[in-house]
Formats: structure tokens, sequence, C-alpha cells
């Protein structure tokens, strides 16, 4: 038998013994418990099927259905230099720099070494050097050395992938802190309007209780009034004036919270000026199907890739069960004595090359260990996915059914405007005909700044209603497809020599 038949059949016998022995570590079964539900499994309920079924999913700035320019700026602005979105950035790019370094172990590694020292051995020929005491020499080395994992389990791979979904996860959740941002701003905003609006009615009820105030002073001096009601009228006007003062200091408290979301100071919030929304259109359903409706949450996408990533780290757990083999070569100088020139000849080379091979045979159950936590890890993504899911149709339908309340509210205060309007109208005629006093028409007028704050307080919960639904949807700014793929969402089972590692 030649010296290669011999080789290849000892190359051979060491494969399957190494295969052997590293079955005398196994898993024990440990293994995921959970797989991810399907989201198409969860009922909705009647508010989602209600919703009409068309595919249109709110702009990625979906703030300017408002139509406010004031507000575009202050978003566009808030979303340069923002603190938290840095952090967020920030955690993007770290997970994309521990992809690359989790990548860079499935490369070649070539690395170089020298050292070039001069010695001067010592005088003492008794204890030292012998033959080089009291001489100076060279002591030089230098040396290439090449290694590559083999890889056959596909463990370097795997780790790779897992820290490539951290990093799309990463890249995810970046999206959920502009989405929060975005949703906070706007509803802050429409808080300012509404604080205006009711400033401006709470304006107008003063001026009304001082022209009361002013007619019941004038009937007294004329003898047809009495002082009760001066002082009745009077009462009203310290309260009215501390309701103005409130709403004052609501206004400052709301531009310095729009501020700080912008990650700007107070003092940039003096520039806001009145809001002037309009209630955009409002953005319907694509269809009945929960993964559709969930689909475009950047928080679900975020939980996808986690679980994608705890996968690929079972995967990782399980080939640590296989030996490792590194192919690894050195070519080398070595020089103790001679000319510093010597160092670079023939005669001073070396080299060495081969496979390295390491292979568990007893751990004391460290990689049961590493398999158990990877597996429960799993499980947790797993399980967060799962309440992440169930939580995010409970927004849709909550703001749905928010919204279709604040629509039917909307409809029945503008009907109590327009009648409280009608009253006043009549009264101010009777008036103008002789036919009432004055005091009704300041009576009917109380009421309609009643409802007319009532509308304004129905109109900001449209638009927060609206606000809402499209941040439960998603607010444009991700799409299904940015996920992983349903296979990425399992742990692949490894196989050798014919035996299934479980």
């Amino acid at each position: 038998m030649s010296f290669l038949c011999k080789s290849a059949l000892l190359g051979f016998g060491f494969f399957v013994l190494t295969s052997t022995i590293s079955g005398c570590i196994s898993t024990h079964g440990i293994a995921p418990q959970t797989q991810p539900t399907e989201a198409n499994t969860l009922s909705t309920d009647e508010a989602i099927r209600a919703a009409t079924r068309e595919a249109h999913w709110p702009a990625s700035e979906w703030w300017r259905a408002y139509q406010d320019p004031q507000l575009n700026q202050w978003i566009a602005d808030s979303l340069t230099g923002n603190p938290s979105l840095a952090s967020a950035a920030a955690r993007v790019r770290s997970a994309k720099a521990m992809a690359g370094l989790a990548e860079s172990a499935e490369a070649p590694h070539l690395n170089a070494d020298i050292a070039l020292r001069r010695y001067a051995w010592p005088t003492d020929s008794f204890y030292g050097p012998g033959e080089l005491a009291d001489q100076t020499t060279w002591n030089n080395n230098a040396s290439l050395g090449f290694s590559y994992n083999l890889d056959f389990w596909g463990r370097e791979r795997d780790a790779s992938e897992r820290a490539l979904d951290q990093a799309h996860q990463a890249a995810a959740e970046e999206r959920v802190a502009v989405l929060e941002l975005t949703s906070n701003i706007v509803r802050t905003y429409i808080q300012l309007s509404l604080q205006y609006a009711q400033h401006d009615i709470a304006q107008a009820t003063l001026e009304q209780q001082e022209q009361i105030a002013q007619l019941a002073r004038r009937q007294l001096e004329g003898g047809i009034g009495t002082q009760f009601e001066v002082s009745q009228a009077e009462a009203l006007l310290p309260e009215t004036h501390r309701q103005i003062e409130a709403l004052d200091e609501e206004i400052a408290l709301l531009r310095n919270q729009l501020a700080a979301l912008a990650g700007r100071g107070p003092g940039d919030a003096a520039r806001l000026v009145r809001p002037r929304l309009q209630l955009g259109a409002t953005p319907t359903l694509p269809s009945k199907l929960p993964l559709e409706l969930v689909g475009h949450r950047p928080d679900i996408v975020a939980s996808r890739w986690r679980i994608a990533a705890e996968a690929k780290g079972v995967d990782v757990a399980r080939a640590d069960f296989y030996p490792n083999i590194d192919l690894a070569a050195t070519l080398g100088q070595s020089m103790t004595m001679g000319t510093f020139k010597e160092l670079f000849t023939a005669a001073k080379t070396g080299y060495s090359f081969g496979p390295a091979i390491s292979l568990p045979i007893f751990d004391g159950g460290e990689r049961r260990a590493h398999l158990g936590i990877a597996s429960a890890r799993y499980d947790a993504a797993i399980a967060h996915y799962d309440q992440t899911l169930v939580s995010a149709l409970k927004d849709i339908s909550d703001h749905l059914i928010r919204l279709d309340s604040a629509n039917k509210q909307a409809t029945l205060a503008h009907e109590s405007v327009e009648a409280a309007q009608r009253t006043y109208t009549i009264a101010r005629q009777a008036f103008e005909r002789g036919l009432t006093d004055y005091l009704h028409v300041l009576d009917a007028q109380t009421r309609l700044f009643a409802q007319q704050r009532v509308e304004q307080q129905v109109q900001a919960l449209r638009l927060s209603a609206q606000a809402g639904l499209i941040a439960s949807l998603g607010g444009g700014v991700i799409t299904p497809e940015d996920g992983p793929e349903e296979k990425e969402l399992k742990p692949v089972r490894v196989e050798i020599a014919g035996k299934k590692n479980s």
C-alpha cells in the first residue's frame, strides 16, 4: 500500500474518530420549546373588520396631512441632531460594527511578526553564555502566519448572520424611536392648538362677563337693579381671569415640552406661533389580515429580527458540540548569531503547515449550558414577539374605536353648536326689538361658548385619535419586506455522519 493511500486512510479514520468522540458530549435534548405565533391566527374585532379594506398606508411624513407648515418644519428640525435619535443611531452603528467583527472570523487571517534585537551578552563565562560571553550579537525573529477556520458545521457563518440580524434589529428599533418622537410631537402640538382655542373662548367669556357686570352697574345706577345683581355679576370675573392664566401657563408648558422633544432649549420654543391644524383624510386599513395590519410597525419588525438573531444563536451553540478544524501555516526566520542581513537568508528560514483540530470530549456541561441559554433566549424572543403582536392589534383596535367615536361626537357637538348659535341669534334679535332684556342674550351667548368649548375638545380628540391610528399602523416608516423571512425565524438542525443533533 502506497504512502498516499495510508495517509488517506489515516485521515479518514481520524475524521470518523473525532466525529464519534464528539458524540460523547450530547445535547441531552436541549432545544427551544416554542414557535412564533402566526399573526393571521389571531381574531380581530368589529372595529377592524368594519374598517375600509384598501391598501392606503400612511406616508413616511404622515404629519403633513395636517397642513401646518410650522409643524412640518418643527418635526424636520427635531429629526436633526436629536439626542434620543442620536443614541439610537449610535446603537445601529455599534451593531453594524459587531456584524463586521463577526464576519471577519469567516475570512482567512494573515499575520506578520518581526523582532529585531541587538543583544549584549554578559562577561561571566562561568555562569553566562559560554562562547558568547562579552559579545554583542543580533537576536532576530520574523514570521508570517496564516490561519483559516474551515467552518465545517457553519458556526462562524451562523455567528456572522446572527450579528447581522442584530444590526437589522437595531435599525428597526431606530425607526421605533423616530415614530415615537414624531407621534409625541404631533400629540403635544395638538394639545397646544386646543389650549389656544380654549384661550379664545375663555377670553370671549371674560368679555361677556364684563359686559354683564357693566350692565348690572348701569341698571343699579338707573334705579332698576340691585347691589346683589352687581355682586353676582362681578363674582364671576376672578375665576375667569384664573382660567385664562391657567391656559397661559399650559401653553407655555406645552411649548417647553415641544422644545424638549426636539432636543432644544426652552428659548427655541418662543418662536412657535398658534398652530393651524386641519383634519386630514383618515387612513384606511389594507385588509382583514392581522399580519398585514401589524407588519408595517417597526416594533413588530424589530421583534422578528430578534427572533431571527436568537435562532442563529441556537445554531451557534449546537455547532460547538462538533470538532473545530483550522488550517494553519507559518513561514519564519530565526537567528541568534550572525550579521543583520543573515536573517533574510534561506539558511535561517523555517516553515510549518497543517490542520489544527480541537474536539470536545468532556467539558463539565459547559456546552449544554450554552445551548440551554441560547434556547431560552430564543423562547424569550418569541414570547416578546407574541406579546408585541397582541398589543399591536389592541392598539390598532383601540384607536379605531376612538376615532369612530370621535367622528360621531364631532357630528353631535357641531349640531349642539348650531343649536346654541340659533338660540343666541334669536335672543339677540329679540333684544334688538325690545322683546327681552340683555341678560337673556348673555345667557344664550354663555351656552354658545360652552358648546364651542366642547366642539374644540372633540376636534382635538379627533386629531389625536387620527395621529394615534397612524402611529399604530407604523407611521409609514417601514414595510414588512424590511423584516426577516419566515425560514429565518427557526433554528436549523445540524447533521453530521448521518446523526442529527437535537
